[in-house]
């Protein structure tokens, strides 16, 4: 089960708690209205830069979910944000999703003697048919990656990996948003 805030550093608690309203402000905006998207216009590269911006612009789900999952720590997110969507996908039995995406990151850092018994490892416990915690893919992936692992490389799982980012990008992550797992931690500031 989860552990609670006990084990989170007061500084990531108080970084959580100021993106406790800016978070809040975009959740509800549940339906997220897709007007337009100025091609001249460069996106924001971070978060605060999207959230602190005076002008009205459209949210699209990838562009904000790519800036809350950016880095391995999930980006402004901390250990709070992380812990309770990890709780989140546990309660909906799809916390494999998240540990797959995490694998692949730490993956991409692996070292070239250490990546092919990595790849191994991920396609077992995540791709393979009989996986113990396998991921929701579609057959044309799943076997473009059965053929990559014959010799992987760093990006070999890079495309299984934007299938599921892009699936918790537009499925669960909005509901978790909504949901008191994303408030629930952070009421106790």
């Amino acid at each position: 089960m989860c552990k609670g805030l006990s084990a989170i550093p007061s500084s990531y608690l108080e970084k959580a708690k100021g993106m406790r309203v800016k978070l809040s402000h975009l959740a509800e905006k549940q339906d997220w209205v897709y007007k337009h998207r100025a091609s001249e216009e460069k996106p924001p590269q971070d978060l605060e830069s999207l959230l602190n911006s005076k002008r009205e612009r459209t949210c699209f789900p990838n562009d904000l979910t790519s800036l809350l999952f950016s880095a391995l720590n999930l980006g402004v997110l901390s250990a709070a944000g992380v812990q309770a969507f990890r709780c989140f996908l546990r309660s909906e039995f799809s916390e494999e999703n998240l540990e797959f995406w995490l694998a692949c990151e730490e993956y991409k850092s692996t070292s070239g003697s250490r990546l092919a018994a990595r790849a191994h490892n991920i396609y077992k416990q995540f791709i393979n048919p009989d996986a113990p915690r396998e991921v929701n893919l579609d057959g044309e992936t799943r076997e473009a990656l059965t053929g990559l692992m014959e010799d992987p490389t760093a990006q070999t799982f890079d495309e299984a990996q934007q299938r599921i980012f892009s699936l918790m990008a537009e499925d669960s992550f909005p509901r978790f948003l909504r949901s008191s797992f994303s408030q629930q931690p952070l009421k106790v500031l």
